[in-house]
């Protein structure tokens, strides 16, 4: 068994930050967008591979650049040699964070990565009903049965963790020798059931007991049910490695998972933590130009600098 290495942990910290990434004129955050979109593309029957990779490389983009994108720095005025050298440059800043396996697979295409074609199939291909109710049902915080459940504010979406995990997963995938696909579709249907069970968490889980497995069982048949019949069945198919990590795919997918998980809740604890010193010092919160000297004068008279 291959446990992922320490070192990921920065470049997972970043992509679970695309939870919180938002911008005008756009809904929600960029994790939920591109969790629509991967749906969108696997609707209109694109190769699950595909979607896999692109999506994979949109978010790396997203951990330099925020919400900047090809659309946004094409109405600017910038020309298509020029936008395509600057998202290539952060996803190769980005994706030095990854180990060889997933580099490989990341640009293993004749065509390398694209990254400025327009990906979306548009208003022709209707999303899921799922895919909004996903992102508006919010996750339940830490519980544990006869424990009082601890919430931080503000919460993820289902859809938002579904994404992070596919995208983490697809990258550890590689170095298991497991099916990117497999784990890749996994990762986005693994709460599907929660577009029609709120989340409840663990405690709630408990509390239900013998009623769990069936309502589960029920909801996901629904969702299941808004997907084309061969859509449908992949997703089925790929959703069989998530009982267990016995398999190079069940381990992808619980790693990322389980870090995802974890990362969220280290998430609101590391903010909560942070000092003045720490933003000022190693943050460079007033950062270098020509008005910085002034900047640090102002900090030091009003009793704010660090």
């Amino acid at each position: 068994m291959i446990l992922p290495s320490p070192r990921w942990l920065p470049l997972l910290r970043e992509l679970g930050d695309l939870k919180r990434v938002r911008s005008a004129g756009q809904h929600g955050s960029v994790a939920e967008r591109l969790f629509a979109l991967s749906w969108r593309r696997l609707v209109a029957g694109e190769e699950t591979v595909s979607v896999a990779r692109d999506i994979t490389a949109r978010a790396l983009v997203a951990t330099r650049l925020g919400d900047v994108d090809g659309e946004c720095l094409a109405a600017a005025g910038l020309p298509t040699e020029a936008v395509q050298a600057g998202l290539l440059r952060a996803f190769s800043s980005a994706a030095a964070g990854v180990d060889g396996p997933a580099q490989a697979w990341l640009c293993g295409t004749p065509e390398g990565v694209p990254l400025y074609e327009q990906a979306d199939p548009g208003p022709t291909v209707a999303t899921p009903d799922f895919v909004g109710r996903l992102a508006r049902q919010p996750r339940a915080g830490a519980t544990a049965p006869g424990m009082p459940r601890v919430m931080f504010d503000p919460t993820e979406s289902h859809a938002e963790h579904c994404l992070c995990v596919a995208v983490a997963g697809v990258l550890l995938a590689p170095a298991e020798g497991a099916d990117v696909g497999h784990v890749f579709l996994a990762s986005l249907a693994h709460h599907l059931h929660n577009a029609l069970l709120p989340d409840s968490g663990f405690a709630g889980e408990m509390m239900l007991g013998e009623l769990l497995a069936p309502a589960m069982a029920g909801a996901t048949a629904l969702a299941l049910g808004e997907l084309p019949p061969e859509l449908s069945h992949r997703v089925t198919e790929a959703c069989r490695i998530l009982p267990d990590a016995q398999t190079p795919e069940g381990r992808a997918f619980h790693a990322a998972d389980t870090l995802d998980r974890v990362l969220q809740m280290e998430h609101h604890l590391r903010a909560g933590g942070t000092s003045m010193a720490f933003l000022q010092n190693e943050m460079a919160l007033v950062h270098e130009g020509p008005v910085k000297p002034f900047q640090v004068a102002l900090l030091r008279e009003m009793g704010l600098a660090a």
